[in-house]
Parts: C-alpha cells; sequence; structure tokens
C-alpha cells in the first residue's frame, strides 16, 4: 500500500504539473464503514453509516443510513440538500492524494474541505434537465475545489476518451465525453464534447473577457482549465 501510495503521489504530482486543474474521476462505491455526513433540506444534519444506496439508471433513488444508536433512516433524495460519502478501497486513496496536492489553493466555499481532503465524495441536489425535462436530483460534484460558482456534475450516461493509471488504478486524465454543467443557479444542462466548440462555449464563458484571450482554440481537453479560470474571472 506504501509503495502504491508513492507512485500515485508521484503520478498525479507530475499531472496536475503538467496540465492545470483536473476534474476528479466519478465514484460508483461507496464504504460501509467510513461515516456518512448529510444535511437534509430543512437543515438538519446526520452522521451514521452507509447502509445501502438504492439507484436506478444511475441516478439516486434512496439512501440507507444507520445512526449512532443502531437505527436506520431511509432518506429520498428530494429531502436532501447536500452529502459526503467515502468511496471503497483505493478510490478514496487516489481521490485523497489528487486532493489534498491542491488543497491550499482552493477557491470553493460550499464544501468541506476537511472531509473532502479525505477523499470524501460530495453529492449536491441540482435543478437538472433531462431530455428537455427539468428534474431535481443528488449530483456528484466533480470540481470541489475549484471553479467558482460553477459546478461540474457527473453524467452517469457519460462514456470517455482514454485515461491514464498508475500501478492498475485509475486516477485522473480519462475526460468523459459530456458532463452536466450549472452555472451559478441556472438549471445545470449537459454539455456533450461533440457541441461543446464555440457555441457552448461561449453561452457557459462568454461573460468572462479573460477566456476568449487565454482560450482563443476551444479544446473539450481543457474544460477543467476552463471552468478553472471562469472561476477566478472576478477576482
Amino acid at each position: 500500500m506504501k509503495k502504491i501510495t508513492l507512485l500515485l503521489s508521484l503520478f498525479v504530482g507530475f499531472l496536475l504539473n503538467a496540465s492545470g486543474q483536473t476534474l476528479l474521476e466519478p465514484s460508483f462505491r461507496f464504504s460501509g464503514q467510513k461515516p456518512i455526513y448529510v444535511t437534509m433540506e430543512d437543515g438538519t444534519e446526520m452522521q451514521g453509516t452507509l447502509k445501502k444506496l438504492k439507484r436506478k439508471k444511475g441516478l439516486i433513488r434512496l439512501v440507507i443510513i444507520k445512526d449512532a444508536k443502531g437505527e436506520k433512516h431511509e432518506l429520498q433524495p428530494e429531502d436532501i440538500k447536500f452529502m459526503y460519502l467515502f468511496p471503497s478501497g483505493v478510490d478514496g486513496l487516489a481521490r485523497a492524494v489528487v486532493l489534498v496536492h491542491d488543497a491550499t489553493k482552493w477557491g470553493n466555499t460550499y464544501v468541506k474541505p476537511g472531509l473532502i481532503a479525505e477523499g470524501y465524495v460530495y453529492f449536491e441536489k441540482s435543478k437538472v434537465k433531462v431530455n428537455k425535462k427539468e428534474r431535481t436530483l443528488l449530483m456528484q460534484v466533480l470540481n470541489p475545489s475549484f471553479g467558482g460558482d460553477i459546478r461540474v456534475y457527473h453524467d452517469p450516461f457519460a462514456s470517455e476518451t482514454a485515461s491514464l493509471g498508475v500501478a492498475g488504478i485509475k486516477v485522473a486524465g480519462g475526460i468523459a465525453k459530456s458532463y452536466y454543467i450549472r452555472k451559478g443557479n441556472e438549471v445545470a444542462i449537459r454539455v456533450k464534447k461533440k457541441n461543446y466548440k464555440k457555441k457552448v462555449f461561449v453561452s457557459l464563458f462568454g461573460d468572462c473577457k479573460k477566456m476568449a484571450k487565454k482560450f482563443p482554440k476551444v479544446k473539450w481537453s481543457d474544460l477543467a482549465d476552463h471552468v478553472d479560470t471562469y472561476g477566478k474571472c472576478k477576482e
């Protein structure tokens, strides 16, 4: 494990120095041992262990947790404002290495840096446009450490380009071919690689003059840097 940790640290350090900001790889399996932290829509805070996460077509349908007293609670997604889950296995280790590397430069204030630095995955409720219909869903945030009020959410149906790994562990670099992106309080929209270029790029980031100057050529592979630069536009 120490050898894997060292390899991950060296690899991630090289990757981030070479390519700037990086979107996190989405997590799909979560620990039933580490604490889960949930804030409900009414402000109630809950802590316990994850007993079951029910999903349908990639979307969270039910969260079942057990509290310190051993009581089980079935939480509906629409009642959850945000939550932190810990990935199972080496997935959590890889996330922690990536995030600790960037911990001193975080600009986002909507997350708890301590939990994110440990490797926790942050989910939040958002309005999302799915097949021309507006829905409210729990979405996994892939840029918790940068981007200001721009959220990049995992698209559960997205395929991926080639990714990089160390010791058989997928770390970063496999940018998906689509994400859901939310700007401020707007409804999150699905952004696809094939449609990104000038039109979508301008609609998302066109109100920041730095963008056109810094990115004269729009590349899907630069999405994380686009989000980071836009998040710093008003600084």
